[in-house]
């Protein structure tokens, strides 16, 4: 990479997971923008760069522009909360632009309203699927219409995550955008089954638990205590298996019925030697997918959650990390961008940057 005055400001940066794929791969991030303040201390801890706790939609031009300075290469990149298509539908084109503010798109529009704005050398946008797949309204295309109106070169591509190496079932969208030429996601990195990093490559190594415990030696190494009965599911869960293992006594009575069959993850086991299912902000509870430890009987830890978004051991979540809040601390860690999708973007910016030297 070129040694030119290049800097990162990072929208809805959260806890930090697309910032520090980015810190990890040497760029200067310089602040992190989001609306929830009790994301300034793991920011600022892990990736050395300010904390800015602020909606989106009252930043203005001027403040990112402060904040760049006279950077040569403008980076601005962010994950603009969205939830899926399928729940909601659009009435036509005409009536989302009338209410896209108040819309759960709207967000995705501020985002693009500062890039035309500021218009930065390079951005990147990291979502749902969805958002291609079901591009209702023309949310998506309209999207990359006012980058191609404002100068912009697009490169976009559904990101299958265990084909770059990170460890979960998990497909995310990802685009990028440069003024200064042409811009392409790097390629797969895991091209088959037999190399993708697994379960057991990543929480083998971790101290065992039981329901309800602490670790002595890492207090994020903690798992959320079972009921009496959800213990006695998980204790009759096989890995990869569903609740049709139990016994008739223990099954929900919602999953006996025609519309609750298909759900077979919850109260699930993952499997050692296959990539954990896609985190969320209930991945520490066994009622809400397949996140039951392969052979411990418990949901697994918040460690081991973080572990599976990328997040180094290293990583610093709290001042005083034994008095965390077990349920804030997990959405905060589904709700993160994996360390090692944001490596993947950053790499993919440090090549094409290397590809703009004079």
């Amino acid at each position: 990479m070129k040694k030119s005055n290049i800097k990162v400001i990072d929208l809805f940066c959260g806890i930090g997971g697309l910032s520090h794929g980015f810190v990890k791969e040497g760029f200067d991030v310089i602040a992190g923008i989001d609306f929830e303040p009790s994301c300034q201390y793991p920011y600022e801890e892990n990736n050395n760069a300010r904390f800015i706790p602020k909606d989106i939609r009252d930043v203005t031009s001027e403040e990112i522009n402060q904040l760049f300075g006279d950077t040569d290469i403008r980076i601005l990149v962010g994950c603009a909360p969205c939830q899926p298509f399928s729940s909601y539908a659009f009435k036509s084109p005409d009536h989302f632009e009338e209410d896209s503010k108040k819309s759960k798109w709207g967000l995705l529009y501020e985002f693009a309203r500062l890039i035309e704005e500021t218009k930065p050398e390079i951005i990147s946008m990291e979502n749902v699927p969805g958002l291609v797949k079901f591009d209702k309204a023309d949310v998506f295309s309209g999207f990359i219409k006012i980058l191609s109106d404002n100068g912009y070169f697009v490169d976009y591509k559904i990101i299958d995550c265990p084909q770059y190496g990170i460890p979960q079932k998990r497909k995310r969208l990802v685009l990028l955008a440069s003024r200064l030429g042409q811009i392409n996601i790097i390629p797969e990195t895991h091209t088959s089954p037999e190399k993708y990093v697994k379960v057991q490559d990543v929480i083998g190594h971790l101290e065992p638990l039981q329901s309800g415990e602490i670790s002595t030696k890492d207090p994020i190494h903690r798992a959320a205590k079972l009921s009496e009965t959800n213990l006695l599911r998980i204790k009759q869960s096989k890995q990869g298996g569903t609740w049709r293992d139990w016994d008739e006594n223990l099954i929900l009575d919602c999953h006996k019925k025609k519309t609750g069959k298909s759900y077979g993850s919850v109260y699930g086991r993952m499997k050692w030697n296959e990539p954990a299912p896609t985190m969320t902000t209930f991945c520490t509870g066994i009622g809400n997918g397949r996140f039951g430890h392969p052979e411990q009987d418990r949901a697994i830890s918040l460690r081991e959650a973080a572990l599976f978004q990328t997040f180094p051991e290293t990583y610093k979540f709290a001042p005083n990390e034994k008095n965390i809040s077990m349920t804030k601390l997990s959405t905060f860690i589904g709700n993160a961008v994996p360390v090692d999708l944001g490596r993947v973007i950053a790499k993919s910016i440090k090549f094409h940057l290397k590809g703009t030297e004079q």
